[in-house]
């Protein structure tokens, strides 16, 4: 029982990891339909990658201190409600500036999440399954950009 338990909740995350990494690589293939929706120009349109990466790279090194305060199970969940928001955000948006603070709170949540899934995984696998473990997280970190750009093209040809 407790294996299926420890599974399911290794694959919510995986998910989580897998569509947050997903995020990042979408977004560069409608980079020029949003210069032309939101009639901006190529250095103003790229702050919604660069803007991402930065927050990304903050949180980053902050999330074992986030982990320590809040516990893994209620960051994760708020980690998953920001970048829900974020996204929800993006989807209504009126306008250019919007849009950026969508994929800034996007990016609050991506950026504690990869290091939040890695020390779940180091903690629930015993030393001698953890290798197999980053293997079966690395399949979800490789998977996600490959993926990205071919999915993005095709949401971007066929919706508006």
């Amino acid at each position: 029982m407790e294996n299926i338990h420890v599974g399911r909740t290794l694959a919510v995350l995986l998910l989580g990891a897998f569509i947050s990494i997903l995020n990042q690589t979408l977004i560069n293939i409608a980079l020029p339909h949003l210069m032309t929706a939101f009639n901006v120009s190529a250095t103003t349109v790229q702050w919604l990658s660069t803007a991402y990466m930065l927050v990304n790279g903050v949180l980053i090194p902050i999330t074992a201190f986030l982990i320590a305060t809040f516990g893994t199970r209620s960051l994760f969940l708020a980690v998953m409600a920001f970048f829900t928001v974020g996204s929800v955000v993006c989807a209504i948006t009126p306008g250019f500036g919007i849009m950026l603070i969508g994929r800034i709170i996007q990016a609050i949540g991506a950026g504690i999440l990869m290091p939040l899934v890695m020390s779940v995984f180091l903690t629930v696998f015993p030393p001698e399954k953890r290798g197999a473990a980053m293997g079966t997280m690395g399949i979800a970190m490789i998977f996600a950009p490959a993926v990205g750009p071919t999915l993005a093209g095709w949401i971007v040809e066929n919706y508006t």
